[in-house]
C-alpha cells in the first residue's frame, strides 16, 4: 500500500479519481509516486517504454524530433491523463519523446502491470481507450493549428492548454522552450508573447508567466483550442468540470 500521506493524492489525477471506488483501491499498491523534474525525458523517440505516467501537478509534453534536431509538441499531458498510451495500446515503443514541460508530481506503474489491469478492468479499459481517443483529437487538431495559425494564436492555444493542467495560471517556460514546443524561431514567440503583456493578458518575466485575462486569452484563441477542450469534456466530463471550478477561483 501507499504511505497514507501519498494515498490520497491519487485523486489528484483525474483519470484516476474516475475510477469506481474498488478498481482504485486494486490499483493502489501498484502505483509508485514520483518527482518529475523540469526537462526530464521520461522516455525517448524509438526507445522501449517501461511505465505509465499519471501526472498530478505536472505537464508532460509529446515532442517529435527531426532528424536535424529540429522539434515540434504534438501533444500534451497533465493531470486529466496520462503518458504512454502505447503500452497498454499494443506497442512499447512510440516516435515521440516524452518531455516534462512543468516540474511537479504524479505517479507511475510499470507497464506490464498496468496491460493486465487493462485486460482484467472493465472501468479501467474504457477509461483509458476515452482518453485515447481525447488525445488522439488533441493530436490531429495541433497538426491543424500549426500549419494553418498564427504564432499568437498558437501561442495563446499553448498557453491555455497548460494552465488548464495547472492548479494555478502560472508557468514557469523561457520563449526558447516554448519555441521548441511549437516548432517556431523564438522571435516568433518573443513578439507574440510581447503583444499579450502589451494588451494585459499575461505577465511574463525571467522565464515565468503568469495568464491574468483568461476570458481575453479565450477571445484572442482559434478554434483548435475549442475543439480539444470540447472533445475532452466529451469523453472526459470531469475535466470540464475542474476547469469550471478553476476559472471561477
Amino acid at each position: 500500500m501507499l504511505p497514507m500521506n501519498v494515498a490520497p493524492y491519487l485523486k489528484d489525477n483525474q483519470l484516476l479519481a474516475a475510477l469506481p471506488a474498488e478498481d482504485l483501491e486494486h490499483l493502489q499498491p501498484l502505483l509508485e509516486p514520483v518527482e518529475l523534474a523540469l526537462g526530464e525525458v521520461l522516455y525517448e523517440s524509438g526507445k522501449r517504454q517501461a511505465h505509465v505516467y499519471f501526472p498530478t501537478s505536472s505537464i508532460v509534453s509529446l515532442v517529435y524530433v527531426m532528424e536535424n534536431g529540429a522539434s515540434a509538441e504534438v501533444a500534451i499531458a497533465g493531470r486529466e491523463g496520462l503518458v504512454g498510451i502505447s503500452l497498454f495500446m499494443g506497442g512499447d515503443t512510440t516516435p515521440s519523446r516524452a518531455l516534462v514541460q512543468s516540474a511537479g508530481s504524479g505517479f507511475r506503474i510499470k507497464g506490464s502491470l498496468l496491460r493486465k489491469e487493462f485486460d482484467r478492468g472493465v472501468a479501467l479499459r474504457q477509461l483509458l481507450l476515452r482518453y485515447t481517443q481525447a488525445l488522439l483529437t488533441q493530436m490531429a487538431q495541433t497538426a491543424v493549428c500549426n500549419r494553418h495559425h498564427s504564432v499568437d494564436q498558437q501561442l495563446c492555444r499553448w498557453l491555455l492548454m497548460s494552465i488548464d493542467r495547472l492548479p494555478s495560471n502560472k508557468l514557469v517556460m523561457t520563449q526558447e522552450l516554448i519555441a521548441n514546443m511549437l516548432g517556431v524561431r523564438r522571435e516568433g514567440v518573443t513578439e507574440a508573447a510581447g503583444k499579450l503583456q502589451k494588451a494585459g493578458v499575461i505577465l511574463y518575466q525571467r522565464g515565468r508567466i503568469e495568464v491574468i485575462d483568461r476570458l481575453k486569452l479565450e477571445y484572442l484563441v482559434c478554434e483548435c483550442y475549442e475543439v480539444v477542450r470540447d472533445e475532452y469534456a466529451r469523453l472526459l466530463p470531469w475535466t470540464a468540470t475542474a476547469r469550471g471550478a478553476r476559472a471561477t477561483d
